[in-house]
């Protein structure tokens, strides 16, 4: 790929043949220096104990977290976040606390909180409205570290309802006027946009300077780079030239082997240089 950003394995959807632990030692040994994670636990608040050996992992591995989920409930069960869920909320805001500290152990400042989905029964008035203060409170906690809360359009789930950068964008604006916090951006999943029909291009051309992360993956099939048809080389390239600097995360589902699925990747290109 013709650009010079740095790349982070997700550790939650590669080497998912792996115990949770071993996989950033398996990035490293793959030549990436950096990782990210979905939250790595079952509850917002695990043992201290499993968040002490999610941390000695990362760091015997000798890599680096560059991005972390805030707790978003059962995933495999369709789950997307807690942030506007009235009923979990305080799940949410008991977990806050915990994301930013491993972040803070690691170095990670790249924090992404998933919306949650709309909820029968619910006026989605009032989960925009708490959605705004959870997220406000967030931001809050990882301004301490000078950390960024992440926002993201997200495909699957049709009661997701942030589908396109405007989308996320508007809630940024909202959590920002009504708290004055600027430490929120958004996360640009370059396979979410494309498959809701985002106009990818004009979103990387125009709001650049709010893109805060970068993730990956090939359409269709949310398989590796070259798995699919999307120009994500260039793309790539043209985030670069707009001036970001983060790290793309590999967030995709290996269409064979996690190693194999590096094939696309030149070994020198695996590590930030």
């Amino acid at each position: 790929m013709r650009h010079a950003l740095p790349y982070a394995v997700n550790c939650s959807l590669l080497f998912t043949e792996l115990p949770l632990l071993e996989r950033p030692a398996a990035a490293k040994a793959a030549g990436f220096d950096a990782v990210e994670f979905w939250w790595p636990f079952d509850t917002a608040v695990p043992e201290q104990r499993a968040a002490d050996a999610f941390v000695q992992a990362v760091r015997d591995a000798g890599v680096r977290l560059t991005g972390l989920n805030f707790f978003a409930g059962d995933m495999p069960a369709g789950d997307r976040g807690l942030v506007s869920w009235p009923a979990r909320s305080g799940e949410f805001r008991d977990n806050i606390d915990v994301t930013i500290g491993i972040g803070d152990q690691l170095g990670c400042r790249a924090f992404n909180a998933l919306y949650g989905n709309r909820l029968d029964g619910v006026d989605p008035a009032e989960q925009d409205e708490l959605a705004a203060d959870n997220l406000a409170r967030a931001a809050r906690s990882a301004y301490r570290i000078g950390g960024t809360v992440l926002l993201e359009p997200v495909s699957g789930p049709q009661p997701y309802p942030l589908r396109t950068a405007a989308d996320a964008l508007a809630v940024l604006d909202r959590v920002e006027a009504a708290s004055g916090l600027t430490n929120l951006g958004l996360l640009a999943d370059l396979y979410h946009l494309a498959v809701n029909g985002d106009d990818v291009d004009a979103v990387l051309a125009e709001h650049a300077p709010r893109i805060a992360h970068v993730q990956i993956a090939d359409h269709p099939g949310r398989g590796e780079p070259g798995s699919g048809s999307l120009p994500l080389a260039q793309q790539l390239a043209a985030l670069e030239r707009s001036g970001y600097r983060g790290h793309v995360g590999l967030e995709y589902k290996p269409t064979g082997t996690t190693a194999d699925s590096f094939a696309w990747l030149p070994d020198a290109d695996r590590a930030a240089g």
